[in-house]
């Protein structure tokens, strides 16, 4: 009889879609070259990877706006992760000589990782906005409705400044207390979130000088590393990073160490 018929229970496969997935690695070289593969794998993952640090990113400011400072410190820990897990990925590509990439590079044709709207959007997100970043955006042609909407947010910086208003506090009183609160905790995990972040594009820049060497150009027209040199210089959290110096120009007084019987 129809509708009698059972659906198949879930399992592992049928779950997380394994079949379809292991089918999108597409290899374009002809005859395949045995470390395409490898190479289309650590993007794709990358990709998902990124996904995922979005979420964590829509949910880290629900938690700003909403004024949770332990909520958004758990959720800082969680995005530091999978930022290590990120940048992890890409010691797998140090393995790729740069005569093996040449053999097979030109089929890539302009695909380039510049394009990866995923990434311009937790860029976005994170709080570049500079002129620079706006001209990267728009030489590809339109914004991609992603990286658009991340960009009509307010950055991490901002949410979190208005954070420390709505406690009533401000930088320097977070960075003077001879104890260290929830506020400071999130400051320090948002500044390892920028400097795990950095660490990535460090790595990726030697990574892309070790393959094709420091001025080739990149597929995607491109300086290549040149450029990526450039993205170095560039910072979510300027005042978390600002705050700091005023210690040692004689702006702010360092507080006092405090002995173990102090908390008696």
């Amino acid at each position: 009889m129809a509708g009698d018929a059972t659906e198949a229970p879930l399992t592992y496969g049928s779950y997380l879609a394994v079949d379809e997935l292991l089918q999108l690695q597409r290899t374009r070289s002809r005859p395949e070259h045995p470390d395409e593969l490898l190479f289309i794998v650590v993007h794709q993952a990358s990709e998902l990877w990124f996904k995922v640090l979005l979420h964590e990113l829509d949910i880290l400011i629900g938690h700003l706006q909403g004024a949770d400072e332990l909520s958004a410190l758990a959720a800082t820990r969680r995005i530091n992760a999978l930022v290590r897990i990120v940048t992890a990925q890409l010691s797998a590509l140090d393995t790729l000589p740069p005569q093996r990439f040449a053999q097979f590079r030109g089929y890539l044709g302009s695909a380039s990782g510049g394009q990866s709207a995923q990434f311009r959007a937790l860029e976005a997100v994170s709080g570049l906005r500079d002129d620079h970043f706006m001209h990267v955006l728009r030489e590809h042609g339109p914004i991609p409705t992603i990286v658009q909407a991340a960009l009509e947010r307010p950055t991490l910086q901002e949410l979190f400044l208005d954070l420390l208003r709505r406690h009533g506090a401000t930088l320097e009183q977070v960075y003077s207390s001879t104890r260290p609160s929830a506020l400071f905790l999130l400051a320090e995990s948002l500044t390892e979130y920028e400097q795990g972040f950095q660490l990535w594009r460090y790595l990726h820049v030697q990574l892309v000088e070790r393959i094709i060497g420091p001025e080739t150009g990149g597929t995607g027209g491109t300086l290549g590393a040149r450029y990526l040199q450039r993205t170095l210089q560039q910072r979510f959290f300027p005042e978390l990073w600002e705050v700091r110096a005023r210690f040692f120009s004689g702006d702010l007084a360092a507080p006092a160490v405090r002995s173990p019987a102090d908390g008696r």
